[in-house]
């Protein structure tokens, strides 16, 4: 059958449509970092990571064309004031490139599994290749410069070992097991986000004017701090030394680059990464103080989340997602 005569599936259709959303809201901010970017080394990343962010809003507004699918509202130049000063140092021009990579990465697989259409599978293909790209080229230079943090390192196992004791899984009190590696991979990764996080939300926290939008980035500033005390501890108790912060990248600017629109979408967006991730870590994680830490962790990020989600209802900035035909509704005249 002509691949052009294959519906695309609700899969594939959700997955472009969140590409779509997330792609251009990314692009605004790399036109920022590009527009105050002095370092000549970071320029080029930036400069390619515009071009493949524009060509997948591209791709994706020919393939809902075809389909006769409406194309959503995309971020603009309306949702960035360039004339603001810069409120971050290059170096987090650098960061911000890394941590998108990396969480396209784990989004643009998950797709394609997804995907079964031909020209859908090999768009979603060539954005996971790009992602993979992309980090290459980030932590090669982040190394370069000093920027990248390299997760701890422990002595290498003479033997295998096997568990002989239940307390390995269960042990809340007490002494406790060291930590496994696939647990301190977690942790590390999940401070480095979180860590990042601060940033965004300190730079925030300098231009934002509105009340409500203020005090829903501070909440999230609290989760990640909270996050970044709770691991860091456990690490240095288990001589691991804790891990280094980022340098904070943030000017003394007082006026936003962003709309509020801008700001709120990407902090649902990072939101929902974060849950994902939190999630592997406690699937992942054989020490019970870390994995009831990680679940009361997805429930506060579940309900900072419905936050952000009813501000962008109740001004009506938030899209929604193609979805089913109500059927019940279809069939009233029959009533």
């Amino acid at each position: 059958m002509d691949k052009h005569n294959v519906r695309l599936s609700s899969a594939e259709i959700g997955g472009l449509w969140t590409t779509f959303i997330q792609g251009s809201m990314t692009v605004c901010l790399i036109k920022y970092f590009l527009h105050h970017l002095r370092d000549e080394e970071i320029k080029p990343i930036l400069k390619e990571s515009y071009q493949i962010y524009s060509g997948q809003i591209k791709e994706i507004k020919r393939i809902f064309s075809e389909e006769k699918i409406p194309i959503p509202d995309e971020f603009t130049d309306d949702d960035l004031n360039l004339s603001a000063p810069p409120l971050f140092y290059d170096p987090f021009a650098l960061t911000f490139v890394y941590a998108m990579s990396r969480m396209n990465m784990i989004n643009f697989s998950f797709i394609t599994s997804n995907t079964a259409r031909e020209d859908v599978r090999a768009f979603f293909s060539n954005c996971l290749s790009d992602s993979l790209t992309q980090y290459n080229e980030s932590v090669r230079l982040m190394l370069e410069k000093g920027l990248y943090d390299r997760p701890p390192m422990v002595v290498y196992p003479s033997k295998n070992e096997y568990i002989e004791k239940k307390t390995y899984l269960t042990k809340l009190i007490g002494e406790k097991r060291p930590l496994n590696v696939m647990e301190i991979t977690d942790m590390f990764f999940n401070l480095e986000r979180n860590y990042f996080a601060i940033v965004l939300c300190t730079g925030f926290l300098q231009v934002t004017k509105d009340k409500e939008i203020f005090g829903f980035i501070k909440d999230g500033k609290n989760i990640s701090e909270k996050q970044i005390t709770f691991l860091n501890d456990i690490l240095k108790e288990e001589n691991l030394m804790g891990t280094v912060s980022i340098p904070m990248e943030v000017t003394g600017a007082t006026v936003s680059p962003f709309s509020d629109k801008l700001i709120v979408s990407l902090f649902t967006a990072l939101n929902g990464i974060d849950i994902t991730l939190i999630s592997h870590a406690q699937a992942f994680s054989m020490r019970a103080d870390l994995v009831a830490f990680y679940t009361k962790t997805i429930a506060e990020i579940f309900l900072y989340s419905a936050k952000g989600f009813n501000i962008l209802v109740n001004r009506r900035w938030l899209q929604e997602p193609p979805g089913a035909v109500d059927r019940i509704k279809l069939q009233k005249h029959h009533r």
